[in-house]
């Protein structure tokens, strides 16, 4: 593209040199030599006045008195009636420019000088546009260059910019070249890194979510599992296997909702549902691991409460409070259900040394864990109770408690044609 450039501009300006130069040299040349041609006819016109008046005046005309007048490049020669030719200067040889003039008395002057100097004169001119001409093609290759760069540098740079895209580097650069074309095609590509750095966002929030929000049903379902490879009890099968395909249907619950919020995580199916049942739910899960690790989790407030979202985000969240107080919380977990004003509020607590000052008020950012975990689950679970309408907040410290808030009121009913959600 440079060497496209550079060669466009310089034929532009070689064909405007050649129009332009030509004529150029026509006209000075011309100019030249109607110039030497004048100025040889003055001279003749200005001695035969001279010797006009030297004759009138009865003066001696002769070679000394004419000779001053004469340029040293002219010849000439003054013919007088009567007398003998007087020559002044040197007779040129070769083509000359000549002029004759005549007196008032009869005298005639003739006045030559050499066609060479006219030459000379052409060539000094003729050097001179050339000289000229041999600028303005330096100027025209310099500007050329200077243009090709201003155009080429930004298409190498978008062009690396787009290999980025296509390498998976999705950073804007904003950088900008002030060629509107071109900062038009770099505000597109600073779009599309910004949408495909959003998209590869979401995927890999999505991959972690899914590797930690299936975590938990898959190992529950593993241990409904085993216990039915250990027993022969039918009756122990068939209540084994029967909670397992709830873990089942769970699990299948996580994956759309898992699904659905990777999409729009604000699209819930809110319903009003019996809190108890999902937290009792939750406590028939993990009493078994918390067995295992010699602690205990019960439930005490008040009983009976509606609250408004989805149960299986619900169970959710609180399965992420469980297990975040299982891995570092220590003692007794209680989850104490009450009302405040028109809401409905599980605080899930433990009797372990709390959280950190310095992680309290960035406790539910991604990444940010007490100990070698994922730092993802509380994160997870605030974004499942913000999508039903609810909030999740740390309430205390030390001990830490957890409080998530429901709505109690039931949501409106759906207006025919919408789609009614289900409930698991």
């Amino acid at each position: 593209m440079r060497r496209r450039l550079i060669q466009s501009t310089l034929a532009v300006v070689l064909v405007v040199i050649a129009v332009f130069g030509v004529s150029l040299v026509i006209v000075e040349t011309r100019t030249i030599s109607n110039s030497a041609q004048e100025r040889v006819e003055s001279e003749a016109v200005r001695l035969a006045s001279i010797v006009d008046s030297r004759i009138l005046a009865s003066e001696h005309v002769d070679t000394d008195a004419l000779r001053n007048p004469v340029s040293k490049d002219q010849y000439a020669v003054i013919r007088v009636p009567g007398r003998a030719p007087i020559e002044i200067g040197t007779r040129p040889k070769g083509e000359v420019i000549h002029s004759t003039q005549h007196g008032e008395e009869g005298e005639t002057v003739t006045v030559q000088e050499p066609r060479s100097a006219v030459t000379r004169e052409v060539g000094r001119t003729l050097l001179i546009i050339g000289l000229v001409a041999l600028l303005a093609v330096i100027a025209a290759v310099l500007l050329a260059v200077r243009q090709a760069n201003r155009l080429a540098s930004p298409l190498t740079d978008l062009a690396e910019t787009a290999e980025r895209l296509g390498s998976g580097d999705p950073r804007p650069r904003h950088k900008r070249y002030g060629v509107p074309e071109l900062d038009r095609v770099a505000d597109v590509l600073d779009s599309s890194a910004e949408r495909i750095g959003r998209m590869l966002t979401a995927e890999r929030r999505l991959a972690a979510d899914a590797s930690h929000q299936l975590r938990t049903p898959l190992t529950a379902l593993s241990m409904r599992l085993e216990e039915i490879t250990l027993t022969d009890d039918p009756d122990t099968v068939k209540e084994e296997a029967t909670i397992a395909l709830t873990q089942v249907e769970r699990l299948t619950d996580v994956v759309e909702r898992l699904l659905t919020n990777s999409r729009d995580p604000r699209t819930g199916s809110a319903v009003s549902f019996d809190l108890d049942e999902v937290i009792q739910q939750q406590l028939a899960e993990w009493r078994p691991a918390y067995r295992g690790v010699g602690r205990a989790i019960v439930s005490s407030g008040k009983r009976h409460l509606k609250a408004v979202g989805t149960p299986g985000a619900v169970a959710q969240v609180l399965a992420a409070l469980i297990e975040n107080s299982l891995m570092h919380g220590g003692g007794t977990v209680a989850l104490r259900t009450r009302v405040v004003g028109n809401q409905a509020v599980v605080e899930v607590t433990d009797e372990g040394s709390g959280i950190p000052a310095d992680l309290g008020a960035r406790i539910f950012e991604r990444a940010i864990s007490g100990r070698n975990s994922t730092g993802i689950g509380l994160a997870v679970a605030r974004d499942l109770a913000e999508a039903d309408g609810g909030r999740l907040e740390l309430l205390q410290t030390q001990p830490v408690v957890f409080g998530l808030f429901l709505s109690r009121t039931a949501p409106p009913p759906k207006a025919d044609g919408e789609a009614r959600p289900t409930v698991r």
